[in-house]
């Protein structure tokens, strides 16, 4: 069965913010309030699903790679009974991304030698690990805060170039500020994981719930441990210009269903 439903988004859910291209946020209205909970999967991966207002929602993570078109979610009423699925269709819109030319001092952080390839595939599968993580979680926090005081510099999906070379798009936010600013997560989480990447430097990742995670790199200091339970607004590190960088800032990036989305789409409060 298919249902066409809206991306429509009431008054009251005026944040996360609605931008279905890729790498932008599909924000679903599934069923009503007093319905049985739903579960969706998009692409395979179960996604974001939680209850505001009148009605049960799902918040869809577009990866940048995705084809613009009519796409859907497969949604599932797990308590019904018998247990019901349908097929809810939406549109994702077409979105081009400026390019950005960057310099890197370091040339081994733009081409790794041979000796630096073995860690680098290592970490990128732990990271690929870490985006899909999922942890059940009924009630998660959404009300996101920019996690450093500064101006943004590089915008989410910028197709970046390298001392002329084209790499992968921009896949966070980055936020202008000195070596040793505090760095704060941006809504309650759990620590997922820290450490030392190649690329991204000293790296905090929290579980927010759902599949929602956030990522802080290039930090000069970590201040937080796995497991750790962390409030809104709590210090995770001090940012540095660790991994490859061309100076201090934060690197922050948003993962939902496991795929990098725009963080300036869940940002709520400056």
């Amino acid at each position: 069965m298919f249902l066409l439903m809206s991306c429509f988004m009431p008054a009251a859910l005026a944040l996360p913010r609605q931008e279905s291209v890729p790498g932008g946020v599909a924000l679903l209205r599934l069923a009503d309030r007093d319905a049985a909970p739903p579960r969706a999967w998009f692409q395979e991966k179960p996604v974001l699903v939680w209850q505001r207002g009148n009605g049960w929602y799902a918040l869809v993570g577009l990866p940048l790679t995705i084809e613009p078109g009519v796409h859907a979610v497969r949604v599932v009423a797990a308590q019904a009974v018998p247990p019901r699925e349908d097929s809810l269709r939406f549109e994702v819109q077409s979105k081009a991304y400026p390019v950005q030319h960057v310099r890197i001092k370091d040339k081994r952080k733009v081409t790794p030698p041979p000796e630096d390839m073995e860690r680098i595939e290592r970490e990128q599968k732990t990271i690929a690990d870490l985006k899909n993580h999922w942890r059940n979680e009924a009630q998660v926090d959404l009300a996101f805060a920019l996690p450093a005081d500064g101006p943004l510099s590089s915008r989410f999906g910028l197709r970046r170039v390298f001392n002329g070379e084209p790499r992968q798009p921009h896949s966070g936010l980055d936020v202008a500020v000195a070596a040793g600013t505090p760095v704060r997560s941006a809504a309650a989480g759990r620590v997922l994981n820290t450490g030392d990447y190649f690329f991204n430097g000293s790296t905090v990742f929290v579980d927010h719930g759902q599949g929602l995670i956030t990522m802080y790199c290039h930090l000069q200091r970590i201040d937080v441990h796995a497991g750790e339970t962390l409030a809104r607004g709590q210090q995770v590190g001090l940012a540095g210009a660790s991994g490859r960088a061309s100076g201090p800032h934060l690197h922050w990036s948003v993962f939902l269903n496991g795929t990098a989305v725009d963080p300036e789409l869940l940002i709520q409060a400056r």
